[in-house]
């Protein structure tokens, strides 16, 4: 690693950073502690996703068609829960009942109490109450909806706190790449949960699945509680080197300074309100996938339970490497000056969203498993592209209030978790292939909305109700307002 001295800008500040004393290439991160919270938080957020897919999973097995023996001997052939599609329907979205309630609370806890403990706790009572969710089921389905619910209301805290880690643990230059590499965990979880829990489905019976997971979050969280501090200073593990950096890379921040958010203002933003559109947008093709795409390929393509999650996972593989593509390209197109801010969020996103509306409409008429399959793992593989225009644009436009900024497009991005799979109930019930087209034209018609209102409305500069007001201070917020936010997740650790 060269040695550097790192200049800290933060809001009015300027702050140099001594970096010689990291002497640790950057690929060995178990050697620097900020790194092994990363990468413990990346398997929490796999830990998240594994436990809210697995429904989707499992309900295909749970309402299958197949020989069943009573308590008496009698063998009957049927379902072992008889739920109607609208039945499902709920089930499937009564998760994101609990989700949205707790986004700023999560975010405002954490500030409290610590990030690490409410990310820890959410978790793991998460991972519990996976354990006795096949009980719960076999009494009563409102039990079911009702674990379910209170399962959304713990993992809503988990994405507003992990910033509250971020705050105590990441260097400013660093805290994009840190939180980027937590968060593709939940695409992975994704990926692996899919195909495991169908192959337990048929191997093990539908139960299992909820028995592996809840297990698995329980043994992370317990890994998670001893392995990670909730400071640096905290950390015993931690080198005096690396302590010594990022107190000094934070140090003069200031971190106690009340933020007043100007809230008539966030709320007549009509840049704020493009990015909140289109996360509402991109998140509608995705919890719909989500929640459908398993009981899609088993309806409609006659696919078997254990390639039904194999191929239902391919979408979201797709999605977490085009992820890391488009913010390479994005900040390389930015670094090169060859377009703007504005231009590159524009450009993304909008790309994206008619891309994804085109091969969403491909699926609706190509319903063939080859043509499907490729049609629907290129609308969410290219969703990766979207990310790096909306979700990075929060910090383009109001950086010192892009939490809350986050709080309101999470609560607002969490609603298509609940309408899309009780939509998809009422108008999927024969099923019919004609049925499912209606689902993925509504999907289109959402992406092509969303693609409109971001094009007209969308910036990357930093407006002026977010520019911070201070006497006696440099002018960096000037110098961000006309270029925007510079991402630096992606560039080399020397």
């Amino acid at each position: 690693m060269a040695l550097t001295n790192e200049k800290v800008q933060t809001y009015g500040t300027e702050t140099t950073v001594n970096e010689s004393t990291e002497t640790h290439p950057g690929w060995m991160f178990w050697k620097k502690r900020r790194y092994v919270v990363a990468t413990l938080a990346f398997f929490g957020f796999f830990n998240v996703y594994a436990l809210r897919v697995n429904l989707s999973i499992a309900i295909v097995a749970m309402t299958e068609n197949k020989s069943i023996t009573l308590d008496n001997g009698t063998i009957i052939y049927g379902p072992e829960f008889d739920w109607d599609s609208k039945i499902q329907g709920y089930i499937l979205s009564s998760f994101f009942y609990g989700y949205i309630t707790t986004q700023l609370f999560g975010g405002w806890l954490s500030a409290r109490i610590g990030g690490k403990r409410v990310f820890g706790g959410g978790i793991a009572i998460t991972a519990a109450l996976t354990l006795i969710t096949p009980w719960l089921a076999k009494v009563n389905v409102y039990l079911l909806l009702a674990v379910r619910i209170i399962e959304g209301i713990f993992e809503g805290v988990t994405y507003p706190c992990i910033h509250a880690v971020w705050a105590r643990w990441a260097p400013p230059l660093e805290r994009t790449r840190l939180a980027t590499l937590a968060f593709s965990g939940s695409y992975v979880g994704t990926v692996v949960s899919m195909p495991v829990c169908a192959y337990l489905a048929k191997a093990l019976g539908w139960p299992s699945i909820f028995y592996f997971f809840g297990t698995l979050g329980l043994i992370w969280f317990g890994i998670w509680w001893v392995v990670v501090a909730e400071t640096p200073a905290e950390d015993s593990k931690i080198t005096k080197a690396e302590l010594k950096y990022i107190k000094e890379s934070l140090g003069h921040s200031d971190g106690n300074r009340r933020i007043t958010h100007p809230w008539k203002e966030i709320l007549l933003s009509m840049p704020v309100w493009a990015i909140v559109v289109s996360h509402f947008s991109e998140n509608w093709g995705f919890y719909t996938l989500l929640t459908q795409l398993p009981k899609f390929m088993k309806e409609i393509l006659n696919f078997e339970l254990g390639k039904t999650g194999f191929m239902s996972a391919l979408p979201y593989l797709a999605m977490s490497i085009m992820i890391q593509f488009s913010g390479h390209l994005a900040d390389w197109l930015q670094e090169k000056g060859i377009l703007n801010t504005t231009q590159v969020r524009k450009l993304f996103n909008c790309g994206a969203f008619i891309a994804q509306t085109v091969f969403m409409l491909g699926a609706a008429f190509w319903l063939t498993p080859a043509g499907t399959i490729s049609c629907l793992t290129l609308a969410v593989g290219l969703g990766g592209f979207a990310w790096s225009g909306f979700s990075v644009n929060y910090l383009d436009v109001a950086p010192q209030h892009a939490s809350v900024l986050m709080g309101l497009g999470n609560t607002v991005g969490t609603l298509p978790g609940i309408l899309s799979p009780i939509i998809s109930g009422y108008v999927v019930t024969t099923p019919t292939a004609q049925e499912w087209q209606i689902i993925f034209y509504i999907a289109s018609g959402v992406y092509l909305f969303g693609c409109v209102f971001y094009g007209v409305f969308a910036s990357g500069e930093v407006q002026p109700w977010a520019i911070q007001k201070e006497e006696g201070k440099g002018t960096p917020m000037k110098e961000r307002e006309t270029k925007g936010h510079d991402n630096k997740s992606f560039e080399p650790d020397l």
